[in-house]
């Protein structure tokens, strides 16, 4: 089976990494200064995988694009028809729907109104959220590797990873880590966390390592899709422990895998009893492995990834047949 060529841009550099697993060549346009949607592959960020190729923005061809995967707004409205002229509306095209519906929770309707494109989801919650219209959709449950470093939980304090949480405010949980902070010690970590008193960003290559030390895994997010911190996380065999919302609540399970709740006081008394009791934090971090490794394997990722493209990309060949 032939590989695709699959025009997509730079929006979020994990879920890019760990997309360029699946067997195509990926086509990522880049224009000078790396502004945001053409930053391209930027060195030092990722181990890019040679399936990963950075084009210049005025270089691409219709010619050369089997499948067009868009991430955003923008890249379906406007980059696709800027980068592939009039030609984009025929090419097969995928819309990955990173987030929950924001306007309204239960009645919004989604940008991409369209039969012949597919739509793919995160997670379960946000397919059920948002309003697909006549757009078929399918969801995609993200995909990581279990790494080789382990969790060995000698510190006794929480990790937190959130990127930017204190501008992005409530939604993102930043008065709920401050509420927990007053009680349990938590490190926050991420770009743009020394404004609310965090260490700073961790490089994702680091990552592993780094949190592989704290007891357990904090997730104060209220409404977005489940974030890939928190499947890292249990990937390396550490408890979690987070609000029960969005898909949170069916990743982790409650005295399986971690802890969630939407009380507040309820998680931090499970947080104070992970930090005393290091057996319990070591049970619940292999019950997250457990979860990672069924439900989040990289494998599995990967393949429905594969069979997505091949999917949309086939309906083209037939229709040209």
């Amino acid at each position: 089976m032939r590989q695709l060529r699959v025009l997509t841009w730079h929006v979020h550099g994990t879920y890019l990494h760990y997309l360029s697993h699946a067997p195509h060549r990926f086509l990522v346009p880049v224009r000078p200064g790396r502004p945001p949607r053409y930053l391209g592959l930027p060195p030092g960020g990722f181990p890019w995988r040679p399936n990963l190729e950075e084009v210049d923005a005025g270089r691409v061809s219709a010619a050369d694009v089997d499948v067009v995967l868009c991430q955003t707004p923008e890249n379906w409205a406007v980059d696709r028809f800027e980068l592939l002229g009039r030609a984009a509306a025929a090419l097969p095209t995928v819309y990955l729907e990173h987030d929950p519906p924001r306007e309204s929770p239960t009645d919004t309707r989604h940008i991409v109104d369209d039969p012949r494109a597919l739509l793919v989801h995160v997670t379960p919650f946000n397919a059920l959220m948002w309003d697909c219209g006549r757009t078929p959709a399918t969801v995609i449950d993200h995909g990581v590797p279990l790494p080789r470093v382990r969790w060995t939980g000698e510190l006794e304090r929480g990790l937190c990873v959130v990127n930017d949480i204190a501008p992005r405010g409530r939604r993102l949980g930043a008065d709920v880590l401050e509420r927990v902070r007053r009680e349990v010690p938590v490190d926050l970590v991420g770009m743009g966390s020394e404004a609310a008193g965090g260490l700073g960003e961790v490089p994702h290559r680091d990552l592993p390592a780094f949190a592989a030390r704290y007891r357990f895994f904090f997730n104060p997010i209220r409404y977005t899709s489940l974030a890939l911190a928190v499947c890292e996380a249990m990937a390396l065999g550490m408890p979690v422990v987070g609000l029960a919302t969005t898909e949170m609540a069916t990743a982790v399970e409650n005295g399986v895998s971690g802890y969630v709740d939407t009380r507040l006081d309820v998680l931090a008394e499970r947080m104070r009893a992970l930090l005393a009791d290091r057996e319990l934090a070591a049970r619940l971090g292999e019950g997250a492995r457990r979860t990672a490794a069924s439900r989040f394997g990289l494998g599995r990722f990967a393949r429905e990834w594969d069979a997505a493209l091949r999917a949309v990309a086939g309906r083209r060949e037939r229709q040209a047949a």
